[in-house]
């Protein structure tokens, strides 16, 4: 099976910049499945929001403006968030996924990290 986990989160000052990381592991014949990965966070009180998601082949697609950067190493099975210009708004938890099939929201169900949280003050 696969197994995601999420880093790279912590506290930082409105302005600052966060790079997230999410490592990849499990049965290779699994992980080689894997076509689409994307990045979700749920802030305090809300529902999960879709932030960005990533094809096999590199083709990203980000639905939250530009101060959010995808990208993902195949060869090292990782998959980061770049985050600039960081608001408090930002304040939130932080969820990788992976998909085994398609690169929808609900596509994006296979496989979840258990979150990593980030606070912007």
């Amino acid at each position: 099976d696969v197994q995601l986990v999420e880093s790279g989160g912590g506290s930082v000052e409105a302005g600052g910049s966060l790079r997230l990381s999410c490592a990849m592991t499990g049965v290779s014949g699994v992980i080689a499945g894997i076509y689409c990965m994307g990045w979700f966070r749920q802030r305090p009180g809300q529902q999960r929001e879709e932030m960005a998601t990533i094809e096999r082949g590199s083709s990203a697609r980000v639905f939250m403006g530009g101060r959010f950067t995808i990208s993902r190493d195949n060869s090292k099975n990782t998959l980061s968030l770049q985050m600039n210009h960081l608001e408090p708004e930002d304040t939130a938890m932080y969820y990788c996924a992976a998909a085994r099939w398609g690169c929808t929201v609900s596509a994006l169900d296979d496989y979840w990290g258990k979150g990593t949280q980030v606070t912007v003050s």
